[in-house]
């Protein structure tokens, strides 16, 4: 005697076909399917999270993936690993210029600002003591631990080597720069900023560089570095360019020199984007009014209005309307 359930199989079978030729599988499964994937530096993934929950209740059934790491290594895992990808944000926009343009992009908006900073946490070694001017005599006392994120990986890297370069300039300390990185132990040194804070919080060190808007969001206690060091303010960029680290290059064993800069954030759809339509509209909600407010509130102060570079006759229209085109390398 059959069961009920084997009586039925017939019959639910004729359900879903008659289903299947009112509604296609596509459109039945369209919204679950949308996905857009976003590689972010690692100072992004506060702002970047609030963005994905703003922008995901205006699009129902949108899933966005947030994948954060330093802005180094999101463009090798476009470059080397060929791993799809639809936005691609980096904390410093010569990353895009250097290793996405012209072969994986085609343009780069500049959107958000930053500096450098030293957190560290109430119970730090010397704490009470350090500030914006001995600092790195505090860094360099017996028993003091500090850490940075990797230069070849991470742009918060090879800033942190910018600015002391640029301190053993402001602050007349000859040597200041190798003795910096002579008691900075590998140990110290992670792939991207933001995987140190669990060493600060754990007391494993006592001070981490790191973007200023990193500690605001975090909470954490920091020095606030002189403009003359910071990589913040356009008027010091002659300065800034004094500062120059070697990284590695696209390829192995090449390298890349790296010019201190002022601190601006870029933005770009690689050209092989599995969802470029979701993705332009993802890039506008960033650069446009909403994206700026979050970013200001986090602390990284919005460029008002975002620049574009490269190729920028290849911009989608929508994003056009809402950038300046500017540099000499605009089309």
């Amino acid at each position: 005697m059959k069961s009920d359930g084997v009586r039925a199989a017939p019959f639910l079978m004729a359900l879903l076909v008659l289903i299947a030729a009112f509604f296609p599988t596509q459109r039945l499964y369209a919204a679950s399917e949308q996905k857009l994937i976003v590689f972010h530096a690692g100072s992004l993934a506060i702002p970047f999270k609030e963005m994905k929950e703003r922008f995901v209740s205006n699009h129902p059934g949108l899933e966005i993936y947030l994948e954060a790491a330093g802005s180094r290594t999101c463009a090798r895992k476009i470059t080397d690993l060929k791993r799809p990808c639809d936005v691609m944000a980096s904390a410093d926009y010569t990353v895009i210029d250097s290793l996405l343009i012209p072969d994986y992009a085609d343009w780069n908006i500049s959107f958000a600002a930053n500096e450098m900073a030293i957190m560290y946490r109430p119970g730090s070694k010397f704490s009470k003591e350090i500030n914006a001017s001995n600092w790195y005599q505090v860094l360099l006392r017996d028993g003091v631990e500090y850490g940075h994120s990797d230069p070849n990986a991470d742009p918060c890297g090879y800033r942190t080597m910018q600015v002391w370069q640029l301190a053993e300039i402001h602050y007349k300390v000859p040597g200041l720069y190798r003795q910096l990185i002579e008691n900075c132990p590998p140990g110290n040194i992670r792939p991207k900023e933001t995987d140190l804070i669990a060493l600060l919080e754990a007391g494993q060190i006592d001070y981490l560089f790191i973007y200023r808007s990193v500690c605001e969001q975090h909470r954490m206690p920091f020095v606030q570095l002189p403009v003359e060091i910071n990589l913040q303010s356009v008027r010091h960029e002659a300065l800034y360019n004094k500062a120059r680290v070697q990284v590695s290059g696209k390829k192995p064993g090449t390298f890349i020199e790296k010019t201190g800069t002022p601190m601006v954030y870029g933005i770009t759809i690689p050209r092989n984007a599995p969802n470029p339509d979701m993705a332009i509209r993802f890039v506008a909600f960033v650069v446009g009014p909403e994206g700026q407010e979050i970013m200001r509130r986090n602390g990284q102060p919005p460029i008002c209005p975002p620049e574009a570079t490269g190729k920028t006759g290849q911009l989608p229209p929508q994003l056009r309307r809402q950038v300046q085109c500017d540099g000499p390398t605009s089309k």
